[in-house]
């Protein structure tokens, strides 16, 4: 883009301000300034010239980019903040330093691995809808499940409207009443694998996301999280990349 511009919810989503989405809506709503003056939707800024402000605070660039991944307990919304006042994530990670926010969501009832960044260009990369980065989820479900129904899941089933994506699920467990599986999904609708399961008339008992790309959660106690270093974050730019090519 010339002269160093970039589109105002761009430069505030790479900034940690909050998705993309939501700062176009922050822009509607005149909550944005660029140098003084209410910020419209399609304005572009110069990152190192221009002062954009939110709600009257000066939006900082970000130059100690973070990458976390938090093991979400269950009845945790995937938030920074919560006007009904229920538990987020925001209160497991004040002891981070910087304000980061959620790459992509669980929903209250799930549990496991949540990406969390201050990066906006990463949490985009991974959350795009044409980017297809792999999520693998250990998911127990009632009261069983049949090869027909295994079949069904993997090609794809209609939510909304439209086919979800093939998915690969394997069993890992079987006994009487309960069966856990394991699922890779590629793409992330909202609450998709409780949904596609509901479409089966199975109840998902518990999920808990196991890892995304090739990064495990591994041993991280719910609750606690951990920095991911260099390498695995360009493990899951490569993934995303690699996704992203797949609808060229």
């Amino acid at each position: 883009m010339p002269n160093n511009l970039v589109r105002l919810q761009k430069f505030m989503a790479d900034n940690g301000i909050a998705s993309r989405r939501k700062c176009e809506e922050m822009i509607e709503q005149g909550l944005v300034k660029v140098n003084g003056e209410t910020a419209h939707i399609g304005d572009k800024v110069n990152p190192k010239k221009d002062k954009v402000s939110v709600r009257g605070r000066k939006i900082s660039v970000q130059d100690n980019m973070r990458y976390i991944v938090l093991h979400k307990p269950r009845g945790y919304i995937t938030t920074m903040q919560d006007e009904q006042g229920r538990k987020c994530v925001a209160e497991l990670v004040r002891d981070v330093g910087v304000r980061i926010y959620p790459v992509g969501r669980l929903d209250r009832e799930s549990e496991g691995m949540l990406l969390m960044t201050n990066d906006g260009a990463f949490s985009n990369a991974m959350t795009h809808p044409t980017r297809h980065v792999p999520k693998t989820y250990r998911v127990t479900i009632r009261p069983t499940i049949t090869d027909e129904q295994i079949a069904v899941f993997q090609d794809g089933i209609e939510i909304d409207g439209r086919m979800t994506a093939p998915a690969s699920i394997r069993v890992i467990d079987k006994s009487e009443g309960r069966v856990v599986v394991e699922v890779i999904l590629y793409e992330g609708r909202n609450r998709q694998i409780r949904r596609m399961f509901e479409e089966l008339g199975i109840e998902v008992a518990r999920l808990k996301r196991t890892a995304v790309g090739s990064i495990k959660l591994g041993m991280l106690p719910q609750g606690k999280w951990r920095e991911l270093n260099e390498e695995e974050v360009r493990k899951l730019m490569l993934a995303a990349e690699k996704g992203g090519r797949r609808d060229d």
